[in-house]
């Protein structure tokens, strides 16, 4: 039950664009077979990575509303039908609902970013951990994607976003606890699969989820500093996800040590961001496309 299968199986929310694209990318790329599914079609997404990694690489992509049972079920399925065993399992979908003053949202807005932020990853979390438990002999991982607020403080503009996140710690931390010790007053359970869950922050990715509605003043700081590109969250996040061992683990992209790096760089040394320029203005890349808001197109047909 210990030791990082050689193919193993990933399921990623999410996984039509950004960083969740990013990381079946990278998990591909290592020889692990994929499922991605988002609110959103896959098929762009499917398409350009069988491109990359060749025909036969195993991605496999399915359309799933992560606030609704229903269809997180029809996940489930799609999942044992298409990769079988499931080592990881990635909640990475999200939406933060515009940075607005909270009550200038409507409530049916705040009610989305709950369902979709909080709802959605602990109904996926529920039914994938129901699924992982009874995978006999095998120990898989569940990674619950945190964000700002996550550690109190402040999150003005995106009030319900913030308290979603902050949220999913408690969660995770209580699934650990029960895992480990069980339920006071409740024979514990042991089960044929062993399942852990642990946090992953990516940090600021330069994704819709960051760029919309955002100001000249925030991409200058913090985005200028200390956001970066999907792929290079990928890059360092895929090898520790793989090298996970035990329960209730913190998997962050910016560690204090590189936040420190950067802002030594950046007020130090006065290096310039090579992604936003002095105004404020993402800094576009010849030969690469950007959306309107300055998100860079990963592939063709991404939405």
């Amino acid at each position: 039950m210990h030791g990082t299968p050689v193919c193993a199986g990933v399921v990623i929310t999410g996984g039509a664009a950004g960083v969740g694209y990013a990381y079946a990318d990278e998990f591909l790329a290592r020889g692990h077979q994929v499922v991605i599914c988002d609110v959103k079609d896959c098929s762009s997404a499917v398409s350009a990575l069988k491109a990359k990694h060749g025909e036969k690489a195993n991605i496999y992509a399915t359309t799933c509303d992560v606030s609704s049972i229903d269809s997180i079920n029809e996940l489930i399925e799609f999942v044992k039908k298409s990769i079988g065993v499931v080592h990881y399992w990635i909640n990475n979908a999200g939406i933060n609902g515009g940075r607005r003053r909270f009550t200038e949202i409507s409530p049916e807005m705040v009610e989305t970013v709950v369902r979709v932020n909080l709802g959605g990853i602990v109904l996926c979390t529920h039914a994938a951990m129901r699924m992982m438990e009874q995978q006999r002999g095998v120990e898989s991982h569940i990674f619950n994607t945190v964000g700002s607020g996550v550690k109190g403080g402040g999150t003005p503009g995106y009030v319900t976003y913030g308290a979603t996140k902050r949220g999913l710690p408690q969660m995770t931390e209580s699934l650990v606890k029960e895992i480990e010790e069980g339920v006071q007053g409740y024979d514990k359970v042991e089960t044929p699969g062993k399942v852990n869950c642990h946090c992953l922050s990516p940090g600021m990715v330069f994704t819709d989820l960051l760029l919309n509605d955002s100001t000249p003043e925030l991409r200058k700081f913090p985005f200028g500093v200390l956001a970066a590109q999907p792929e290079e969250v990928a890059k360092d996040l895929v090898p520790k996800i793989l090298g996970t061992s035990g329960n209730g683990k913190s998997v962050e992209f910016l560690t204090v040590d590189k936040i420190l790096t950067k802002f030594f760089g950046r007020f130090i040394l006065g290096e310039k961001s090579e992604y936003i320029d002095d105004d404020g203005n993402v800094i576009q890349m010849p030969g690469a496309q950007y959306q309107d808001n300055g998100v860079r197109v990963l592939y063709d047909g991404m939405k």
